[in-house]
This record gives structure tokens, sequence and C-alpha cells, in this order.
């Protein structure tokens, strides 16, 4: 069996182009403090709803544990306040004003990598980028599951 170029591996190029890209993103991040995955935490709670954790988890593509770790450290920044839901499971966090204040200055400079971005690779393109992996996360999560067993592999020929 032949296989695609390395190069041309799906999961690669998309690790490599997610690498390329938060990159961008992150030096602004990291110079007030923040990780990749705080920074979406706060973004995902930017518009001023006050969201669950599972909810939270889904936005950010992360798991609930990893997302009850990153609300306590952003809890003990002052970032966020953790609210009792409407049962004693589903807490609700929301953005305190200083967590508003820094997303609103992290968001300016946000906008302008997004920005040069669009000069860089087209607004169009980007768009339709996005609008590709959106897309392709569709397909692929209403693909059925592997087989779990691999099939057998021919042996090679001499």
């Amino acid at each position: 069996m032949k296989m695609r170029g390395f190069e041309s591996a799906l999961p690669l190029s998309l690790a490599r182009a997610r690498a390329a890209t938060a990159q961008k993103f992150q030096v602004h991040t990291h110079a007030v403090g923040l990780t990749p995955p705080q920074w979406q935490v706060i973004r995902a709670l930017g518009d001023g709803e006050a969201l669950d954790v599972g909810t939270i988890a889904t936005r950010c593509a992360l798991l609930q544990p990893s997302v009850s770790r990153l609300l306590k450290s952003l809890q003990e920044r002052a970032l966020v306040d953790v609210l009792p839901g409407e049962d004693s499971r589903r807490r609700k966090v929301t953005l305190t004003d200083k967590g508003q204040d820094l997303f609103a200055r992290i968001g300016v400079i946000s906008e302008a990598v997004y920005r040069d971005i669009e000069d860089a690779y087209g607004r169009e393109e980007l768009e339709q980028l996005v609008r590709m992996l959106h897309r392709l996360r569709e397909v692929v999560d209403a693909m059925p599951p592997l087989p779990l067993t691999m099939p057998a592999t021919e042996e090679p020929r001499e």
C-alpha cells in the first residue's frame, strides 16, 4: 500500500497551520501572563454571557477538567467569577470587570493581528478557509468510528 506523502498528511498540515497562526496571537497573550488556553476561555466569555463549564469546554475545544483548572487560575487572578447555576453541578462563569478590561485590551491587538493575516492571505480566502474548516469538522464528526480491528496487510511480494 502506498501512503500519501508525509507533507500531505491532513493532521500534520492542520497542526502546522495552527502552530503558525497561534504564534502570531500568543505574543500579546504571553505579554500579560496568559497561556493560550486561558485566553481561549476569556475570549469565550468576552461577550458578557455567563456560561457553564461544559459550554466553555465545547467552545474552546478543551476537556472539562482542563477548563475547571483554568477557571481556578483565572479566578485566583480575579479575571472570572464562578457563580452558582440552576443546579449545584452547573456553575456559571463570567468575566469580572478586570477580566473584561483585559479582554478589551487584548481584543484590540488580536483584531490587528487578524487584519495583518487578512492583508497577507486575503479576506475572502480567510473567510472561505474558516468555512471549510467548519465543514471539515462537521463531516468528520458525522463519520462512523473507525473499525476496531485493522485490516490485514498484504505480504510483501518478492
